[in-house]
């Protein structure tokens, strides 16, 4: 690993966008260690893609595809990057099948994410949205001894995540917080204290849309 780091290692600061939405690409990039956001502009917002942490890998399809960049990259904290041009990067998956396994592991989840997010965004309402992305996200944390899961998303990250209004976020939260089915977490975060009980009110949430109040 050291020697690849030599070989095609990068140092990014915090705060460096690497590349912006519509821009020609000609790399991809391995996270070694930092965090990076990809962002995507959306009838003139923001929105963020997703948050990749080391291991995670990023920028693959323009060298695929040989396409502009469909997403603007954001380096969250500083970061250590692998940075392969489409030789090397042929050159790797010919070379190991592990991590050409890996790979398309990666690209069929973010398939399944690009699927929930299509998913929530034909919700009826902010409030479906809302714990629907809560729930979507409380499925990738182990629980802990209780049972609750904590998630590490406030208002404003999950406003960008289902294209609410963030003054209408938070009054969602708050409205979650007064029927107890999320509390206040640490740093902004919250915790689902039972994940069932907020999947049913989704569904109590859903057959109101749909039905309206019998």
């Amino acid at each position: 690993m050291s020697s690849l780091i030599e070989r095609f290692g990068r140092s990014v600061p915090a705060g460096q966008v690497l590349f912006r939405e519509g821009d020609s690409g000609k790399e991809m990039f391995v996270i070694q260690s930092g965090r990076v956001r990809l962002m995507r502009t959306i009838r003139g917002q923001d929105k963020l893609l997703a948050e990749l942490g080391p291991g995670e890998f990023f920028g693959e399809m323009s060298i695929i595809n040989d396409k502009p960049r469909n997403a603007t990259a954001i380096i969250d904290e500083d970061a250590q990057l692998l940075v392969l041009d489409p030789k090397t990067f042929e050159a790797m998956i010919k070379a190991n099948t592990e991590i050409a396994v890996r790979m398309i592991k990666k690209l069929a989840k973010r398939l399944d994410d690009a699927n929930a997010q299509i998913e929530n965004l034909l919700l009826g309402d902010a409030n479906s949205r809302i714990v629907h992305a809560l729930l979507l996200h409380a499925r990738t944390i182990p629980p802990d001894e209780q049972g609750a899961v904590h998630i590490p998303l406030g208002a404003a990250d999950l406003a960008q995540r289902t294209n609410v209004e963030d003054a209408k976020a938070v009054e969602v939260l708050e409205r979650l917080e007064r029927s107890r089915l999320v509390l206040a977490g640490k740093e902004g975060g919250v915790v689902v204290p039972d994940t069932e009980k907020l999947s049913e009110f989704l569904e109590f949430l859903e057959m109101r849309h749909r039905y309206g109040d019998l």
